[in-house]
């Protein structure tokens, strides 16, 4: 099997399959036709991601160090991809807001990596950054296949445009960051950690780029992605899993906060979307205990396990949580930072070896 740097791809998407899945049994055809849809595209987007891995990805160039290369294409509506080029690095804005959005947010995680953690892309060698906008019609997801960014446009009556949120942007590339180190499995707790780190990256792209601190974060992941006729602030919320969404439609957010609520499910690789709210929380709670800007030392500490080489791919919450009490305490001394990292894992109900 030949994959970019050993490691093998997985297909990453930012609305879990049980919301689909609802919405794809909604008496509305309006929102149960894109629904079922978006379903069949992931599955067969799924698919080509493993093929790939099978006869291996297309190789791609290094770019200077510390410097950005986005590529953003249009697919206008249809699934061939990458699609047309519509915007590449250095290019002034144009007419269309998608494709600015996307640009922008493809440099804000690259910034983000680069200035916080000193990581040159989301390889660690200049990868490109590619993304598609306008794919398909009435798709409902955003998606990271292994080798780049894929946005919808959304059905306007559940989901809007998929570049809304910076932090979808952000979460699905941090998945191609996590794809480049420790590979963690996509499945049961391990693909929790997988979906949880992309959240907290994500919510760190958004605090960076708004310069908010952890009090002033909302720690929501794509808040303004939900339509108005949803009852709901976003997808998810680190701050109080299971409150983003509460909606005739939707359903209620499934996912827990600790472990005494953890969803034992076969569904959605076991679960990944829903119980990474464990991890997510956990996070929250360590980065508003210290305060200031959350990239700087909870993010520190996660970015350390996350790249240090210690981390298993097929890691529990316990392993992970362990790891970042021994990173707080190797970065930071035994100060308030393994303090607030101990802590937060115990108030989640996490045990650390």
């Amino acid at each position: 099997m030949t994959t970019h740097g050993g490691f093998e791809p997985v297909f990453c998407t930012i609305v879990p399959p049980h919301v689909l899945d609802r919405l794809a049994r909604a008496e509305d055809p309006a929102l149960a036709g894109p629904a079922r849809r978006t379903l069949q595209r992931d599955a067969f987007e799924r698919t080509q991601r493993r093929l790939t891995t099978v006869i291996g990805a297309t190789a791609v160039a290094a770019v200077p160090e510390g410097k950005p290369r986005r590529t953003v294409h249009d697919a206008r509506h249809g699934t061939d991809l990458p699609g047309h080029e519509v915007r590449g690095e250095g290019d002034k804005p144009g007419k269309d807001a998608t494709v600015n959005r996307a640009y922008a947010g493809l440099g804000a995680t690259f910034e983000l990596f680069l200035q916080a953690y000193r990581r040159d892309s989301i390889d660690g060698s200049g990868l490109p950054l590619n993304a598609t906008v306008h794919y398909d019609r009435d798709y409902n997801n955003a998606f990271w296949n292994g080798e780049q960014m894929v946005f919808g446009d959304g059905d306007g009556e559940i989901f809007l445009d998929f570049t809304l949120p910076i932090d979808v942007i952000g979460h699905e590339l941090a998945h191609g960051v996590t794809q480049y180190t420790a590979n963690l499995t996509y499945f049961g707790q391990p693909g929790a950690l997988n979906e949880s780190l992309s959240d907290v990256f994500g919510a760190l792209i958004k605090q960076y780029t708004l310069g908010q601190t952890a009090t002033e974060a909302d720690w929501l992941i794509g808040a303004g992605l939900l339509a108005p006729r949803v009852t709901g602030t976003a997808l998810r919320s680190m701050k109080e899993p299971g409150t983003a969404y509460d909606d005739d439609v939707l359903g209620k957010d499934p996912q827990p906060a600790t472990m005494d609520d953890f969803v034992r499910t076969g569904r959605d690789n076991g679960g990944v979307h829903i119980n990474s709210g464990i991890p997510n929380h956990a996070f929250y709670l360590a980065a508003t205990a210290l305060g200031g800007h959350a990239w700087e030392r909870a993010g520190q500490v996660w970015y350390d396990v996350l790249t240090g080489g210690e981390l298993r791919q097929d890691a529990l919450f316990a392993d992970f949580a362990t790891l970042t009490v021994k990173a707080a305490r190797e970065r930071f001394g035994d100060g308030e930072e393994l303090d607030a990292v101990s802590k937060a894992w115990e108030r989640v109900g996490v045990r650390t070896l």
